[in-house]
């Protein structure tokens, strides 16, 4: 097989929530923007751009060559909420670049992305869910049913963030801010319900506790930062009527996203360790590493908007776990591009990549 034909299969196969790379190389340079580790977050932030644009061609290209795949995903509810990784990518990236005054870019992408969030937000539940045939659905709930929570509230950052840009939209952009939020956060509630009553009524095997259960955490991870945002915006509204709740919320979401670590790494553990099952890279693994990015930027914002200094500690310390999961994650997925693209190697990922 040529490498022509290699690469078109693997825009056959690519998962729709691919664009998690994107969200995972974004949050990782605004937490060492944060910090004031301004190289290796430029550094971060022009890999996570190029890969937006090369990932954005990929998917034009598979939707003009391969609709009949597009449109299996998006019928197939394990796999349909990768779709919103493309929404959340696009926000983190923008909001990535306002430090870097590219403040008409940044709003670009919000509205680019806030008008997909409202269209997949009824279309994939329906072809996912709703209207497809195959029974049950919810035994195929897992971990990426969350990234629509991610998405959401990743709307609502971009929005609080881009508020002080634009003064003749400050009003509106607060009230796209605190609705998204208040969306996201009944989207976890009841993305929690469905995932955790298919772990009750289904077996849980080892293969099935997969990487995107890390979106969980991370989920609550960005509901806290876009608390922080909202909490720090100018007056308005439908800030002024929530503000106090949004921060009070903020940091009991903060606490549980804490609470949240030990099972999943206990999950990983019993995965990997006790059934032995191989930690070999697919795509799903950047969401593991865009959680962890996630939490600490939480820890980091929270801390600052609330004056909890413990809070931004452990953010602090968190980011350099999630700058190291960047490095692992990235030099394998260097590797298997090299053996399966260029030198024509096996590769074990295909349709059943669940991220």
């Amino acid at each position: 097989m040529d490498i022509s034909t290699r690469v078109r299969e693997a825009v056959r196969v690519l998962s729709p929530g691919y664009f998690a790379f994107v969200m995972a190389g974004g949050i990782v340079s605004i937490g060492l923007h944060l910090k004031d580790h301004r190289v290796m977050s430029t550094a971060m932030l022009v890999v996570a751009a190029a890969g937006y644009v090369v990932l954005v061609a990929l998917s034009l290209w598979r939707l003009i060559a391969f609709p009949r795949e597009m449109r299996a995903d998006m019928a197939d509810s394990g796999r349909a909420f990768g779709f919103f990784t493309f929404i959340a990518a696009g926000n983190v990236l923008g909001i990535r670049l306002i430090a870097e005054g590219r403040h008409s870019t940044a709003a670009v992408l919000l509205v680019v992305s806030a008008l997909t969030w409202l269209v997949l937000g009824y279309v994939i539940p329906w072809t996912a869910v709703l209207g497809t045939t195959q029974r049950p659905v919810l035994a195929k709930a897992n971990g990426t049913w969350f990234v629509w929570v991610v998405a959401s509230e990743s709307v609502a950052i971009a929005a609080a963030t881009l508020q002080p840009v634009y003064d003749e939209f400050d009003r509106l952009l607060a009230a796209v801010a605190v609705f998204t939020w208040a969306v996201g956060l009944f989207l976890y509630a009841a993305a929690g319900i469905f995932v955790a009553a298919r772990m009750l009524q289904y077996p849980l095997r080892p293969t099935d506790l997969t990487a995107p259960y890390w979106v969980s955490m991370g989920a609550c991870s960005i509901i806290v930062v876009a608390g922080a945002h909202i909490v720090e915006m100018a007056d308005a509204p439908m800030v002024d009527a929530t503000r106090g709740l949004i921060a009070g919320l903020a940091v009991v979401i903060w606490a549980f996203a804490t609470w949240l670590f030990p099972p999943l790494i206990a999950a990983g553990w019993w995965r990997h360790r006790v059934h032995k099952v191989p930690l070999t890279y697919d795509s799903s693994l950047w969401s593991i590493v865009f959680p962890l990015g996630m939490y600490a930027v939480a820890g980091i914002h929270l801390g600052r908007a609330d004056d909890l200094p413990l809070v931004g500690m452990v953010g602090s310390v968190e980011l350099w776990v999630a700058v190291a999961a960047w490095v692992l994650v990235f030099v394998a997925m260097v590797h298997r591009i090299w053996t399966t693209l260029l030198r024509g190697g096996h590769s074990t990922t295909g349709r059943t990549d669940p991220a």
